[in-house]
């Protein structure tokens, strides 16, 4: 996959070089509610993932880029396309941007937009969904401004600081490309 170019940030194919930032985010606490995370994952496994990262989207089954404000690094967030699936053209969207300075200024935006348009015009996917905690108020805006609805939810779906949370699912069905 070529680095795709938004009007302030590239996403990019993983590199070598993101060990670090990728094993920080992987192990940030603060973010693994949103990304399902239980455990902390070493820098081998890390470095495993990325040796691995060069596997094309059908093989892998997903596709992991960095968020970058320049073309090469450094990476600001990730955003991923999961659970691909060739045969019903569909996969789930996740995204995380790093830091609290790296918020609220549009990069998330200009990453969702560059992936809806890889995904429905390079991939010809009919369909992305996201799942969403029900307390995560930006994630839900951020997706219901790119269309995506909210088509269900998942009752105390997950087991966060000894409570139950709701999650809900958005989805985005492939109208414009």
């Amino acid at each position: 996959m070529k680095t795709l170019k938004g009007d302030n940030i590239y996403i990019r194919a993983l590199e070598p070089n993101d060990l670090e930032f990728i094993y920080a985010i992987e192990n940030d606490q603060s973010i693994w509610e949103v990304s399902n995370t239980h455990t902390p994952y070493s820098r081998f496994l890390v470095k495993q993932y990325l040796e691995n990262a060069h596997q094309d989207i059908y093989e892998a089954k997903q596709l992991r880029l960095a968020i970058c404000k320049d073309q090469d690094f450094p990476a600001l967030g990730l955003i991923d396309l999961f659970d691909f699936d060739p045969k019903n053209n569909r996969a789930g969207v996740g995204i995380v941007i790093q830091g609290n300075e790296n918020r609220n200024q549009n990069i998330g935006s200009e990453a969702l937009a560059l992936l809806i348009e890889y995904a429905f015009c390079n991939l010809n996917l009919h369909q992305l969904y996201a799942n969403i905690g029900a307390e995560n108020v930006a994630s839900k805006a951020l997706f219901t401004k790119f269309g995506f609805e909210m088509i269900g939810v998942k009752k105390e779906w997950t087991f966060v600081n000894g409570k139950y949370k709701d999650e809900f699912i958005f989805q985005l069905i492939n109208t414009k490309f």
